[in-house]
Order: C-alpha cells, then structure tokens, then sequence
C-alpha cells in the first residue's frame, strides 16, 4: 500500500504527525537539516529514516529548486537521493517524485498500539541500559544484513540519543539472544532495532523483549508504543499483531540512482 492509497481520517493523520516527528529525535541521524516543512538527514547510508528527507506537516510539498538542492545535498555526501513517501506528503510532490525516476527501496508500515492495559513487571532474563553499551552495538550490528553489520554507523545513531531510552539485550543461561530499544517522548515509545539470534529463533524471546520494552514504556508514563516495518516481513507483522500493535499508516523509501 502507497501513502496515495490510504486515506486517513484528522485524528488518524494527527497521530501519524506525532510519530514522524517524534522519530527524529528517537532514531537521530548524525546530521540533520530543517529544510521548510521537511527534515533531511544524513547517516552514511545507515538506515533508510535516518538517511532520506521526510515530511514534517501534513501536505508537505517541495518545490522544484528545494527538491533540486536536497538531491544535491545527498550527491555531495556520495548518498542516492532519498525521499519518504509518507500520508504527510502532498500530492505534487508526490507525483514529481515519482515522475523524477525514484525507485522503491522498501515499503514501511507504521504501527501504533494502546498501553493501557500493560503492567509494569520485572524480567530477570531482560537486561535494561539507558545508555547503548558497546556490548549491546556490537550485538545488534552482529545479527543484521549489508550495511546494518557496521557498528560504527550504528553507534553514530544511538549514541545520540537524548531522551529517556532502554536498550535491552535478552540473556538466555548468560548468553545474549536478542536486542532491542525503546525511546520515551511526550506519552509515546518508539521501539526498533528488535534482533534475535538466528539460531534462538523460534522460542519466544523476541515477544517477551518486546512485551518488556512495552512494560518499560508504561513505567515511563507513555500511553501509546509505535514502530516501524517492513511490510514483507511476514513474521514480524504477525508477531506485532498478535502483541496488539495495529496499522496506522503505510508509506514507501524512494531513491533516485545517482546517475540520474
């Protein structure tokens, strides 16, 4: 689903806004710009949120030497451009978009759910840090795929950070088995950077972590948890929904070849 398939009512697209905004501050890219209705943010190729421009207002548009200057911001840093295609960008842009080459590089969903009905409770196999420990980096970029394997780019991102946060390793007989964080902002968490070990797969682990990042964000007074993913990954949808996350929005990564 593309962000021009979807309509969504005020309340709905106002809770979009609150994630998208609040995602910048809960996955910081070493260099971010303001650019009128749009951030634009730079990570060394490391992630697609963290390195692409996205909207910051509903019906964002970009006129033609501000799309022009982003592209050449991207080339400069030896990047594609790199575009979010959110509910929050406005028609033309989206239509110059995609008639300028962009090409999909993934398709996202937002997901979003209530807590509510979460109760705080202990985890003793459930490691909790407020700061990500080199321990925690290396095991995260240990268990992901291309340029997600690089420690160095990933610690760029962490260790920005400034808002309440809970890295989190789960420990099986003293071996880490899973990671993941969560960021507290203004009643809303964000959780990402769920791994799980190939080989712990299957077991139930990377539930439990999430259900602890979730009794982490209640204790954190957040009313609401969101993330993000990819919308072919069959097993985490499933596991997400089973867990009460439902889908806010849809939206699509779209580079432009640097030859172009």
């Amino acid at each position: 689903m593309t962000p021009d398939q979807q309509t969504l009512d005020q309340s709905e697209l106002g809770l979009v806004l609150d994630c998208e905004r609040r995602i910048v501050n809960a996955w910081p890219a070493p260099a971010t710009l303001l650019i009128g209705d749009w951030v634009v943010r730079f990570a060394g190729g490391y992630s697609g949120r963290a390195n692409s421009a996205s909207p910051l207002k509903p019906g964002a548009e970009l006129d033609e030497a501000t799309l022009a200057l982003i592209e050449e911001l991207y080339r400069a840093d030896g990047l594609p451009p790199c575009i979010r295609l959110t509910p929050l960008v406005g028609e033309v842009t989206q239509a110059v978009v995609l008639a300028r080459g962009y090409r999909v590089k993934d398709a996202s969903f937002g997901l979003i759910r209530v807590l509510a009905d979460i109760v705080p409770e202990a985890e003793p196999d459930l490691e909790i840090e407020a700061r990500p420990s080199q321990d925690w980096i290396a095991g995260v970029a240990a268990r992901q795929s291309g340029i997600k394997t690089d420690p160095v780019k990933l610690a760029g991102i962490v260790d920005a950070v400034r808002l309440p946060a809970a890295f989190v390793t789960w420990m099986v007989a003293g071996e880490p088995v899973a990671f993941g964080m969560s960021v507290a902002e203004r009643g809303m968490a964000e959780i990402g950077s769920v791994v799980v070990d190939p080989a712990h797969r299957g077991h139930g682990y990377g539930r439990r972590l999430i259900g602890g990042l979730m009794g982490w964000a209640r204790a954190m007074d957040c009313e609401q948890a969101y993330l993000q993913v990819d919308q072919n990954n069959a097993v985490a949808l499933g596991l997400y929904r089973s867990l009460g996350f439902r889908q806010l929005y849809a939206y699509e990564t779209r580079v432009l070849d640097l030859g172009v």
